[in-house]
């Protein structure tokens, strides 16, 4: 694992704009001892054709990316669990990545890069097909119609998803907001390239097998929030 202090530097950069409250004792540290071992260095972003190896210095039986992982409990679930899966994490708020990387301070972390800053970002430096899935989990619904080019699951984005999942790779979106699951269908269902894995109703309101569901979740759940689970394939 890299130890550039170079990935810190950038951070500074934006951590007024991105830091929303002060931190634990415990989370600041983790932070800013983790955070350089694990970023991703931006001149690494370069060329579309990032594979594993790049990010690892090894191969890994699969590659997940989840875009937007907020406190990081989803994506510690999954690298932990499966430690012959490579994992890229893209979160852009302070909080949040120091929050995960405080929870995994006693994980392995052999299996895990971050990157704080636009996900779409790694997407367009990985190589094409290289990806097994993505995550896309309670993302900002940016709910004023003004504000919805900002929403992650723009055409364009999709595309580009495809580009870098494998044949058969998977992409999973959740969300407990109804417009917000209507607005990722559409898009994703109007792409050729992807199928949707649902065939009846109960498809998408059930999690698929072996899901984790986080805090945020169970507590949507508790208030009677539904969660919609929109799996999709991407074509050979």
């Amino acid at each position: 694992m890299h130890s550039d202090t170079s990935a810190l530097r950038e951070i500074r950069r934006v951590y007024g704009r991105r830091h929303t409250r002060s931190l634990s004792t415990a989370r600041q540290a983790a932070f800013e001892n983790l955070l350089n071992v694990l970023h991703i260095p931006k001149e690494t972003l370069d060329g579309g054709n990032l594979a594993a190896k790049d990010l690892f210095g090894q191969d890994f039986s699969s590659l997940w990316l989840e875009i937007g992982f907020g406190n990081g409990a989803h994506l510690k679930q999954e690298m932990e669990a499966n430690p012959g899966t490579g994992f890229i994490g893209a979160e852009p708020f302070v909080n949040g990545m120091a929050a995960f990387l405080d929870s995994i301070e006693d994980s392995p972390k052999e299996n895990i890069r971050v990157y704080m800053d636009d996900a779409m970002t790694v997407v367009d430096a990985l190589a094409d097909g290289v990806l097994d899935g993505i995550y896309i989990l309670n993302p900002d619904p940016w709910p004023k119609k003004r504000h919805w080019k900002r929403r992650i699951v723009q055409p364009e984005h999709v595309e580009k998803f495809v580009r870098v999942l494998k044949p058969g790779g998977k992409l999973i979106m959740t969300t407990d907001i109804d417009p917000l699951a209507e607005w990722m269908l559409t898009h994703a269902i109007n792409n050729p390239a992807l199928r949707w894995t649902a065939g009846k109703p109960e498809d998408w309101q059930t999690p698929p097998p072996g899901w984790n569901p986080t805090k945020y979740e169970r507590k949507g759940a508790a208030k009677g929030r539904r969660q919609s689970y929109l799996v999709f394939e991407r074509r050979c």
